[in-house]
C-alpha cells in the first residue's frame, strides 16, 4: 500500500501504538500530521501540541495541518483511555468523564475539524479505535465498555453519513495490546495471545487504503494470535 501525497493525521500519535502506526505509514510515504499533548522529540512529521478534549485546540491542529500539507485525507482516531476496577454503582464521575472523555468527545472533536475539509476535498477515510470488550457488557468494565461502544456506534453513524460523501469511516476492535505498559501491568498474562501493535497498525493502513474502499461502518476484531 502507497501512500504518497496524501497526508495522514494520527492522534495519540506518541503513545506505544500511535508511534507504530506512524512508522508503517511513514514506510508507505505518507505526509504525517502528529497530535498529542506532548511530543517526545523524534516524530517523523509535522508535531502539533493538541488537547483533544478542547475543540479550539483541535480546529487549530487541523488547519495547521492543511496549511502544512493542503488536505487531510486519513484520519487515525488513536487516543484514548482505559480504567476498571468499581461497579457501575460505585463508578466515580470523574472516572466517568475521564473515559467519555478521552474516549468519545476526542472523536467527536476531530469528527466537527476534518469532515469538513474531506468534504470540500472531495473524500477521505476515517478509522478509530473501539475495543474488543465493548461489544457486550462486563463487570467492573461499566464505563469503559459504553464509551468505547459508543465509539462504535459513531462510527456506524458517521459511515452512514459520508458514505455517499467519498468519506469511509470504520473502526478497529483489539483485545489487550503488547504494549510495555500493559505487561507491567499484567506481569502474569502471556502476551504472545495479545494483539502486536505492528499487526493492528497494519489493520488500520488497510481500511485507510484503497482496497478499502467498499468498506463502511465496520467495527473489525483484531484479537491476536489464536
Amino acid at each position: 500500500m502507497s501512500f504518497e501525497g496524501k497526508t495522514v493525521m494520527i492522534t495519540g500519535a506518541a503513545g506505544n501504538l500511535g508511534r507504530v502506526v506512524a512508522d508503517v505509514f511513514s514506510g508507505s510515504k505518507a505526509n504525517l500530521a502528529l497530535l498529542d499533548l506532548k511530543g517526545r522529540g523524534d516524530e517523523q512529521g509535522l508535531f502539533i501540541p493538541t488537547d483533544l478534549r478542547d475543540q479550539k485546540s483541535v480546529d487549530a491542529a487541523a488547519a495547521k495541518a492543511i496549511e502544512r500539507f493542503g488536505r487531510i485525507d486519513v484520519l487515525v482516531n488513536i487516543a484514548g483511555g482505559f480504567r476498571m476496577g468499581k461497579p457501575v454503582h460505585e463508578t466515580s464521575d470523574e472516572d466517568w468523564n475521564f473515559l467519555f472523555d478521552v474516549n468519545v468527545r476526542t472523536v467527536l472533536h476531530t469528527a466537527r475539524a476534518v469532515v469538513p475539509p474531506m468534504l470540500a476535498a472531495g473524500g477521505g477515510r476515517i478509522i478509530n479505535i473501539g475495543a474488543f470488550a465493548a461489544q457486550r457488557g462486563a463487570a467492573q468494565m461499566g464505563a469503559y465498555i459504553a464509551s468505547k461502544s459508543a465509539v462504535i456506534r459513531l462510527t456506524e453513524s458517521m459511515a452512514a453519513e459520508l458514505r455517499d460523501k467519498n468519506i469511509n469511516v470504520n473502526c478497529v476492535l483489539p483485545t489487550v495490546i503488547d504494549t510495555p505498559p500493559n505487561r507491567s501491568a499484567m506481569p502474569k498474562a502471556d502476551p504472545k495471545r495479545w494483539v502486536a501493535p505492528q499487526d493492528l497498525a497494519k489493520t488500520i493502513a488497510f481500511l485507510a487504503s484503497d482496497d478499502a474502499r467498499a468498506i463502511h461502518g465496520a467495527a473489525l476484531p483484531v484479537t491476536g494470535l489464536s
